[in-house]
């Protein structure tokens, strides 16, 4: 960055005022998505992490409030993420970030006008996604040993991962009254406050069950009350980032490497649609609101692809 920009940057920053020109609407936003619209926690990270990576730029660039920000300084902020080697899926909700975001600026009075109207999502810079052929996942599933001291407790997470396409959000979530045996299905609250309600198979149902009867009661501490059903060896509840830690490290047991929460939920629902689900009711088992975003698993099936034209179309 040049060094003007630097001084501008030292400059703005040690004014308290300017400062807040900046940080204060940034504030109100967040507060607006958890109040208003019940965003859920870890969209709000997102937002936050993304504002305020574009106010430190704004402000390198000499900028002291958001009625400055113009459409082609957003375009100049996305080539520095882009330059900085980020993953085209993460500038890609930056992108969703600054959208609503500058919708929000302009519709409480805080810009003249909205300076990302004409900013459009990048749609075609999907990645597809990473997905795991049914012996791999049976190996993943394998890795946890019953001679680790919290077995019944990975492999349980491991089987709903993949069993009914959680994310590793949902899975730290959940609760035991959440788990219906009976009925063989468990309950939700995934993005935005939506509960669904997801069958899982009986893979996932015993792991559970024998988790939630011999090993959890064991982890509970009169010191930690929680409600949540996965714990931690001391009786905590974890988030998500301790089951990504979980998955990926049976991961490298298993000899795989990459492998994350989001992997198994991907496998779920492309391993669905190569045995024929139909896709609106994979959506609905993901718990997505717009079909854009699972049709993305049509693309990571070409045998499944191939098997339709040729059942189908008459010059097969």
């Amino acid at each position: 960055m040049p060094s003007s920009s630097r001084s501008r940057s030292t400059d703005a920053r040690s004014q308290p005022h300017r400062s807040d020109h900046f940080a204060q609407p940034v504030r109100d936003f967040l507060d607006y998505c958890r109040v208003e619209c019940g965003f859920a926690p870890t969209t709000i990270q997102a937002y936050d992490a993304d504002l305020r990576e574009l106010q430190d730029w704004s402000s390198d660039q000499g900028l002291a409030r958001w009625s400055e920000l113009s459409l082609p300084l957003i375009a100049q902020h996305l080539r520095y993420l882009d330059q900085r080697g980020l993953a085209v899926s993460t500038v890609a909700r930056h992108v969703a970030t600054i959208r609503v975001f500058c919708r929000f600026l302009n519709s409480f009075g805080h810009t003249p006008q909205n300076a990302a109207e004409v900013l459009t999502q990048p749609a075609t810079w999907q990645t597809l996604p990473d997905v795991k052929g049914t012996r791999q996942i049976a190996m993943l599933l394998a890795a946890p040993k019953s001679k680790q001291m919290m077995y019944l407790r990975d492999r349980a997470m491991l089987e709903l991962l993949y069993g009914s396409g959680l994310r590793a959000s949902e899975v730290a979530d959940l609760t035991p009254d959440r788990m219906h045996f009976s009925l063989e299905v468990v309950r939700v609250l995934g993005k935005g406050s939506r509960e669904r309600v997801v069958p899982t198979g009986k893979p996932a149902l015993n792991a559970t069950r024998h988790y939630l009867e011999e090993l959890r009661p064991k982890l509970l501490r009169p010191t930690h009350p929680t409600d949540r059903m996965f714990l931690s060896h001391r009786g905590r509840s974890i988030d998500r980032i301790v089951v990504w830690q979980i998955v990926t490290r049976h991961a490298r047991a298993a000899g795989m490497k990459d492998v994350h929460p989001h992997t198994l939920r991907h496998s779920f629902a492309t391993h669905l649609l190569a045995g024929g689900a139909d896709l609106r009711v994979v959506q609905e088992l993901l718990g997505h609101a717009n079909l854009r975003t699972t049709q993305i698993y049509t693309h990571v099936d070409p045998s499944r692809l191939r098997e339709v034209v040729d059942k189908y179309h008459p010059r097969a």
